[in-house]
Parts: C-alpha cells; sequence; structure tokens
C-alpha cells in the first residue's frame, strides 16, 4: 500500500512537471512569433534584418519619394545613409509626410520592404530611439568624411 501512495504521488508530481513545461513552451514560443524588433535602412542594407520575418523598420520619409497609385503607396525611407524602399496599401496616417520621421512594420522582400502597417511621429520631438541613434551615426560619419576630405585636400 505505501509503494502504491509513493508511486501515484511521484506520477502526479511528474504529470505536473511535464503539464507545467508544456506550457511555458507554448508561453514561450507565442512570445517569440509575436516580437517585433527594429531595425533602421543601414541593418537592412548590410543585411541584419530577417528575411522572411515580420520586423520594424525606421527613419525619415525621403522627400520626393512618394508615389501614389491608388491606395498603393510607394516611398523611400532613409536614416542619412542608406535608403529602403517601402511599399504600402492602405490608407497613411494624418502626419504622413515627406522629411518626417515613420516607423513601418512589414516583411522585406528581395530589396523591397512590404508594409503591413505605417505609423507616422506623433509630434515634433518624437523619434524612435533606433532611428534618432542611426541618423545621429549617420550624421556624425558624414561629418567625418568631410573632415577626412578636407584635411587631405592642400
Amino acid at each position: 500500500m505505501i509503494k502504491k501512495t509513493r508511486h501515484r504521488r511521484l506520477l502526479l508530481i511528474a504529470a505536473g512537471l511535464l503539464a507545467l513545461g508544456a506550457i511555458a513552451a507554448l508561453v514561450m514560443n507565442a512570445f517569440r512569433s509575436n516580437l517585433v524588433f527594429f531595425y533602421t535602412p543601414s541593418q537592412v542594407a548590410a543585411q541584419e534584418a530577417p528575411q522572411g520575418r515580420s520586423f520594424r523598420i525606421g527613419g525619415l520619409v525621403q522627400p520626393g519619394s512618394v508615389r501614389r497609385e491608388g491606395v498603393r503607396v510607394q516611398f523611400v525611407i532613409s536614416d542619412g545613409s542608406e535608403q529602403v524602399p517601402v511599399s504600402f496599401q492602405g490608407a497613411l496616417p494624418d502626419l504622413f509626410k515627406e522629411g518626417k520621421g515613420v516607423v513601418a512594420q512589414g516583411q522585406l522582400q528581395g530589396r523591397q520592404f512590404l508594409a503591413r502597417e505605417v505609423l507616422a511621429k506623433h509630434d515634433e520631438n518624437y523619434m524612435p530611439p533606433e532611428a534618432a541613434d542611426a541618423l545621429q551615426r549617420s550624421q556624425q560619419a558624414r561629418e567625418r568624411a568631410a573632415q577626412t576630405l578636407k584635411g587631405s585636400t592642400p
């Protein structure tokens, strides 16, 4: 009788641990599949962005790049050093303008980003931290290049 009780208790504990492990695995899988990373146009150009997975890309809408064809809109996002063409079908936010910050969510298909959602910055002072860092790094690189050229010219 004692062995049966002990075996039953061990079996229940093992079943409970197995169920807990399965639940944890399902939660982690759902979390991982819904996780959306942010990439800059420079990272996309360096092929750091995933192919076939959803992610966000942010930067400034390149002036003169917006083309509308019915409900389809094509534009270019830039971080100051690299550019990524974006295609979006649907209504753009009211704050969407050339030269302003934008974040698009979707997938990369070849060299073009197919956006499912486009978010425009909501006030003059806001930009995603990653996009602001990328723009600052790009500006610093341009300044260093200009100083190098200036220093090498007699």
